[in-house]
């Protein structure tokens, strides 16, 4: 409150504080274009719909420290200019539920949510609203239809949600790990968070390490660790095995291989080695895993995750499923050129990110590990 709303936003604008959801938006643009927005209400969602296939670093913060996801909500809000908060809650957290509901009421009672929070004159209250268990409804947009009752479907952009987001206000839409990076940045300052990882990737990063390593779970490690350090401290797979392959940014990230694994984890780092780091999910694969197996379940999971709005998703992602199960009965070659014109129009035409990375292991799996090799001799890749 002493800084006043606009030295907020400045300071997450010099810390480089970017969205931990995979875009990598920078979170002091999209503050600073929601506060300038002339018309009101203003409303800020915390998307907390944590469905990406590996991802459970959120639930850990919510579950851990629920207050701090209040409080980071409180500081986000008070910078844009929001008086009502939602916090869309995954509909398979019933522990997170319990806890943050508590921590609202907590709030409340100590004047730290409410009217006239601790007298500053601010206003701000959070509604928690729950997910129906729909993959895209972590789509921000799709999250507004969700709230306002409608089926959970994305909108088209522009416009932009800061421009017309929620019941058509401007709205500013952040996921927990990056609310929560706010309280680091004001509490020690932009300079000091800033000074921590790379110059495009600051600050610190949740991973969400599983599959077949000896110890999996979440790893906080500054920007620009390797994949080869992170699996060194979950003490790699298991005796006598041998990796076989990484899966960087969940179902809709990429697969790497085992000689790439000085991959440094930054949003950067991994676009320029051809992946992503998505939300932060690392899957470690080795020789015992089926990647035909892997590969028709994430196509099964993206056939049915599709809202069908659209025609390349809704279409393209049954026939991606279809050529797959071909494939691992040994069809030929055809099967990998359909694969690859599916996915393309997918990834060019779809209206969601859904869609447009539905067609991502799959790419990678054929292209830089070899599945289907033998439908894949001699044709270029």
């Amino acid at each position: 409150f002493a800084l006043g709303p606009a030295a907020v936003i400045r300071e997450a604008l010099d810390a480089d504080l970017v969205g931990r959801g995979g875009a990598a938006f920078p979170t002091g643009r999209k503050w600073d274009a929601t506060a300038r927005r002339p018309d009101h209400p203003h409303y800020l969602v915390c998307n907390a719909d944590e469905s990406e296939p590996g991802t459970f670093k959120d639930r850990v913060v919510m579950e851990g420290d629920p207050f701090s996801v209040i409080e980071a909500m409180t500081v986000a809000a008070y910078a844009t200019g929001c008086r009502r908060g939602f916090l869309y809650l995954r509909g398979e957290y019933p522990r997170a539920l319990r806890l943050l509901t508590n921590a609202v009421e907590r709030a409340r009672e100590r004047n730290l949510l409410g009217t006239d929070i601790l007298g500053s004159g601010f206003d701000f209250d959070v509604e928690i609203r729950r997910g129906g268990g729909a993959y895209i409804c972590g789509e921000e947009t799709a999250i507004f239809n969700s709230i306002e009752g409608y089926r959970g479907e994305p909108r088209s952009k522009p416009p932009f949600p800061v421009e017309k987001g929620l019941f058509g206000q401007p709205t500013a839409v952040n996921n927990v790990e990056t609310l929560v990076n706010v309280l680091p940045i004001l509490t020690g300052g932009a300079a000091a968070y800033a000074a921590v990882g790379t110059g495009g990737s600051t600050g610190t990063k949740l991973f969400c390490l599983s599959g077949t390593v000896r110890r999996p779970g979440i790893y906080e490690l500054p920007f620009g660790a390797t994949l080869r350090e992170l699996l060194t401290l979950a003490g790699g797979v298991p005796e006598g095995r041998e990796l076989r392959a990484v899966l960087l940014g969940g179902a809709a990230g990429s697969f790497v291989r085992p000689d790439e694994l000085d991959i440094p984890l930054t949003f950067e780092g991994t676009r320029a080695a051809g992946a992503g780091l998505g939300s932060g999910v690392v899957l470690a694969l080795d020789d015992s895993v089926d990647l035909t197996g892997l590969l028709l379940r994430i196509a099964t999971f993206f056939r049915d995750e599709s809202c069908g709005q659209c025609v390349p998703c809704r279409v393209g992602t049954v026939r991606q499923e279809e050529a797959l199960h071909r494939l691992a009965r040994g069809s030929g070659p055809a099967d990998v050129t359909l694969l690859r014109d599916v996915g393309r129009a997918m990834r060019d035409a779809s209206i969601c990110g859904l869609g447009q990375t539905a067609w991502n292991a799959v790419e990678s799996a054929i292209d830089r590990l070899g599945v289907f090799s033998s439908a894949t001799e001699g044709k270029p890749s």
